[in-house]
C-alpha cells in the first residue's frame, strides 16, 4: 500500500511546490504562461537535425529551476519516467537516415543520429518547461492564467475538473486496495480475476463521490466557472520578465547565438 500511497503523492507534487516562496511564485501566471509558450514555440521550430543551435535555450530552465527553487531530483524523476516515449520516437531514425553529414576524426555522424540527438534535446526542453511552469505556478494558477488570457471557459474549467477527479478516484482506489489488503493479509496485490471487480466498484463510487462533489458545488452558487479566489495584477515586473525572455529567444532563433558564442571561444583560445 506504501507504493501506492507514494504514486498518488507524486501526482500532486508539482501542486506543493508552487507553494514555495520564490521570486518565480510572486510573478502573474499569464506572464509565464507567455513565456513558457513562447519557449516552446522556439524550440519546436529549429530544424529538424539542429542540436548546437539548441543548446543555448537550456538557459531558461536551468534559471528557473534555480530562482523557482524547484529540487533537481523532482525534474529529473519526472523526465526520466517520460523519457521512453521520446527514445522510441527518435530510436528508429538513425536506422532510415544514413547520410553522413560530417565526420568527427574517424566517427561518421550521419543525419539520423542528428534528429535522434535534436529530438532528444528537443524532450529535455520542452517537458522541463512544462513541468517547471505546473512546479512554480500550480494547476490551477496555469488553468486561471489560460482563461485571462482567452481560452473557452468551459474548456478551462474542464480542465481543472479534470485534475480535481484524478485525485478523487485516486483517494476510492487507495481505499479500495487497503480495504483489501486487511481482508487478505498475505496476498499483497488482489488476484487477476478480483481486479475487475474493484475496477467496476471504484467507477461507481467515484461517480457517486463525484456526484456529491457536484451537489455541494451547486448548493455554494458554482455557474460553471471556477473562481481560484486569488487576485491576478499585471506589474512593472512581469513586462520585464516577458520582455527578457522572449528577446532572449528571438535572438536565440534569429541571431545564430550558438555558432557567436563558439566563434567567440574559439577566438580566445587562440
Amino acid at each position: 500500500m506504501g507504493n501506492l500511497d507514494v504514486a498518488f503523492n507524486d501526482v500532486h507534487v508539482l501542486d506543493r511546490l508552487s507553494e514555495i516562496d520564490s521570486p518565480i511564485r510572486c510573478l502573474d501566471p499569464r506572464a509565464k504562461v507567455i513565456v513558457t509558450m513562447a519557449f516552446l514555440l522556439t524550440v519546436v521550430s529549429f530544424p529538424n537535425r539542429e542540436v548546437a543551435e539548441l543548446m543555448p535555450l537550456c538557459l531558461y530552465p536551468a534559471v528557473v529551476l534555480a530562482v523557482g527553487r524547484v529540487p533537481a531530483s523532482v525534474l529529473g524523476r519526472y523526465l526520466l519516467l517520460a523519457s521512453p516515449v521520446a527514445i522510441l520516437v527518435g530510436a528508429f531514425n538513425p536506422v532510415f537516415d544514413r547520410h553522413i553529414v560530417f565526420r568527427v576524426g574517424s566517427v561518421a555522424i550521419s543525419g539520423g543520429w542528428l534528429s535522434f540527438f535534436s529530438i532528444l534535446v528537443r524532450f529535455v526542453l520542452t517537458v522541463s518547461a512544462a513541468l517547471l511552469l505546473l512546479a512554480c505556478t500550480g494547476y490551477v494558477g496555469v488553468c486561471s492564467a489560460l482563461g485571462r488570457l482567452g481560452a473557452p471557459r468551459l474548456l478551462v474549467t474542464q480542465f481543472v475538473l479534470l485534475y480535481r477527479f484524478i485525485f478523487v478516484l485516486s483517494e476510492e482506489g487507495s481505499r479500495m486496495v487497503r480495504a483489501h489488503r486487511l481482508r487478505a493479509p498475505d496476498s499483497r496485490w488482489p488476484a487477476i480475476r478480483v481486479w475487475t471487480s474493484l475496477a467496476g466498484h471504484l467507477l461507481l463510487r467515484a461517480f457517486d463521490r463525484g456526484a456529491r462533489l457536484h451537489a455541494a458545488m451547486l448548493s455554494r452558487g458554482f455557474d460553471g466557472f471556477l473562481r481560484t479566489g486569488r487576485s491576478i495584477r499585471w506589474r512593472w515586473t512581469d513586462t520585464l520578465f516577458v520582455s527578457c525572455w522572449c528577446g532572449f529567444f528571438a535572438l536565440v532563433r534569429f541571431g545564430h547565438l550558438a555558432e557567436r558564442l563558439g566563434r567567440w571561444t574559439l577566438e580566445a583560445l587562440s
